[in-house]
C-alpha cells in the first residue's frame, strides 16, 4: 500500500512539474501580463488535472474522460520533448541577441562618437588628437563643443534627481546597463519565444494525429524466419502466430477482437500464442469484448499466459474466462507439440509482476522448465523480454514476448530499453534467442509514432 501511495504521489509531482514548465513556454514566455496570461494559466491548471483524473476515471468506470484524458497526455508529451529539444537553439539565439543589444549600447555610449556636419553620420575622433577650429563666423565649433557630446534633455515634469541605480549605471528595471537601455530587445525575444511555441505545438499536433490514425488502425503483419538448432527436420517451417498487448478497454471492443481473431485465421497457423496484456478492465467489464478468441483457429492449439495489466484486472477470474474461450493458459508449465515426427516443448510462465501480489503463483521457471528433455527445442512464452535473463539459464531456445509496444511513441522507446534488453523485432540475451512483437493494441494514448501495431508470424526453420 506504502509504494502505491509513493508511487502515486510521484506521479502527481512529475505531472505537476511538467504542466509547470509547458506554462512557462507556452503562456508565460508567449504573452504579456494580462487576461491572455491568466486564462493561459487556468487552461494549464486544469490540463494537469485532467491528467490523474482520467488515470482514476478510466479505472472506475468514466469511460468518456478516456479520448480527451489521452489525447493530451501524448499531446504533452510531445509538447516536452519538442520544447526540451528546441531549448539549445532558443539559448543560442537569445545569447546573440543580448550581445547584439549590449554592442548597441556601448555604441550609444561611446564619447569618441559624436555627430559630423549634422549629416546623420557619425566622427570617430582619435584619442589625444584636438581638431582644429573651423573657419571664424557664427557657425564656427569650438574643440570644446566636438569633445562633449550634447546633453539629453531631461523628461518634461521630471524634479526628482536620479536615484541610487542610475547614479550606479544600473536602469531601474535591471534588464540592462546605463541609460536604461536594456541588453537585449525585448519584442525579438517575444517573437522568439512564441515561433519556437508555434513550432512545437504544430508539430506535436501532426505527430499526435498520425499516431492516432496510426494506433487505431488494422495491425501490421510481421513476418519472421528463425533458426533453432535442435528442431527436428520434419518441423522445419513450423508456424506460430503471435500476439501481444491486444489491450481491451475504455477506447478498445469487441470489433478490435474480432479483427486481430480475423487477422491471424487467415495466416493458417500451426499454433497461437497470446502473450499477455489482453484487458485493461474486469471480466464484467470485457469479456464480451474477448469473446471473439473462441474463434481462434491453429492445427496444434492456441495458447495463453498473463501480462502485468491482467494482474490489475482479476487474474484469477481472465484466467477462467480465457480457459473458457478456449485458450490452453500456460502457468509455469509447458505443452509437448508434436508434428511432422518431431517433438517440441512449449513453455509458458505467469509474467514477472506476479510475484508479491498474492494474487497468482510468481513466474517459476524451473516449474515450466525443469526436468525436460534437454535434446528437445524449446520455445518460452513470456510476457515480458526481461525474463530472458532468467529463462537463458534452462537452455530455452527460443522466447516470444511483448510488453513493450516497441515503444508505441518514438522517443519513448529509449527510455523501454533502460528497462528490457529487446525492445522491437529479434535479438539475444545469454545466448537465447528473443522475439518482441509490438503488441496489437495500445495502452494509455491511442497514438502509436514508429511502432505500428503487429501481428507476427513465426516460422521456425530447422538447420
Amino acid at each position: 500500500m506504502l509504494a502505491q501511495a509513493t508511487f502515486v504521489g510521484f506521479a502527481v509531482l512529475v505531472t505537476a512539474l511538467i504542466h509547470l514548465y509547458l506554462w512557462k513556454r507556452l503562456v508565460r514566455d508567449t504573452t504579456r501580463p494580462g487576461r491572455l496570461r491568466r486564462a493561459g494559466g487556468m487552461v494549464a491548471l486544469l490540463l494537469a488535472l485532467l491528467v490523474p483524473a482520467t488515470m482514476v476515471g478510466t479505472r472506475s468506470g468514466s469511460n468518456w474522460l478516456a479520448w480527451p484524458g489521452y489525447l493530451w497526455l501524448a499531446l504533452m508529451f510531445y509538447l516536452l520533448v519538442l520544447l526540451v529539444v528546441l531549448e539549445v537553439p532558443m539559448a543560442v539565439a537569445k545569447l546573440v541577441l543580448r550581445r547584439r543589444g549590449r554592442a548597441a549600447t556601448a555604441a550609444d555610449a561611446d564619447p569618441s562618437t559624436v555627430p559630423a556636419g549634422g549629416t546623420g553620420r557619425t566622427a570617430t575622433v582619435p584619442a589625444g588628437h584636438v581638431p582644429e577650429p573651423a573657419a571664424a563666423g557664427p557657425a564656427a565649433t569650438s574643440p570644446v563643443a566636438l569633445a562633449e557630446p550634447p546633453a539629453a534633455p531631461a523628461e518634461a515634469g521630471s524634479a526628482e534627481p536620479p536615484g541610487d541605480e542610475a547614479a550606479a549605471g544600473t536602469p531601474p528595471n535591471g534588464d540592462g546597463p546605463a541609460g536604461g537601455r536594456p541588453d537585449h530587445d525585448p519584442s525579438r525575444r517575444l517573437l522568439l519565444a512564441r515561433g519556437a511555441a508555434i513550432f512545437a505545438g504544430l508539430t506535436a499536433a501532426g505527430a499526435t494525429g498520425y499516431g492516432v490514425r496510426t494506433a487505431m488502425g488494422p495491425p501490421r503483419l510481421d513476418r519472421v524466419q528463425i533458426p533453432l538448432a535442435k528442431l527436428p527436420r520434419g518441423m522445419d517451417r513450423l508456424r506460430i502466430a503471435t500476439v501481444s498487448d491486444i489491450h481491451l478497454g475504455p477506447l478498445r471492443g469487441r470489433s478490435h477482437t474480432e479483427r486481430i481473431v480475423a487477422m491471424i485465421n487467415r495466416l493458417d497457423a500451426d499454433l497461437v500464442a497470446v502473450v499477455g496484456d489482453l484487458v485493461d478492465g474486469s471480466v464484467a467489464e470485457l469479456g464480451r469484448a474477448a469473446e471473439p478468441l473462441r474463434d481462434l483457429r491453429s492445427r496444434y492449439g492456441s495458447f495463453f499466459v498473463t501480462g502485468n495489466h491482467e494482474y490489475y484486472s482479476g487474474v484469477e477470474e481472465w484466467v477462467r474466462e480465457v480457459d473458457r474461450l478456449g485458450l490452453r493458459v500456460l502457468q509455469n508449465e509447458r505443452q509437448e507439440i508434436r508434428a511432422g515426427g518431431g517433438v517440441l516443448d512449449l513453455a509458458g510462465v505467469n509474467d514477472v509482476t506476479a510475484a508479491g501480489t498474492g494474487l497468482a503463483a510468481p513466474a517459476d521457471y524451473a516449474a515450466a522448465l525443469g526436468d525436460r528433455d534437454p535434446a528437445r527445442p524449446v520455445v518460452l512464452l513470456a510476457h515480458q523480454p526481461v525474463a530472458a535473463h532468467e529463462a537463458a539459464k534452462f537452455g530455452v531456445d527460443l522466447q516470444l514476448s511483448g510488453h513493450t509496444h516497441g515503444g508505441q511513441m518514438v522517443p519513448f522507446n529509449l527510455l523501454v530499453k533502460l528497462q528490457q534488453p529487446v525492445v522491437s523485432g529479434l535479438g539475444e540475451v545469454d545466448g537465447t534467442k528473443v522475439y518482441v512483437t509490438n503488441g496489437a493494441g495500445f495502452w494509455g494514448p491511442p497514438v502509436r509514432v514508429g511502432a505500428p501495431p503487429q501481428v507476427s508470424l513465426v516460422e521456425l526453420r530447422a538447420p
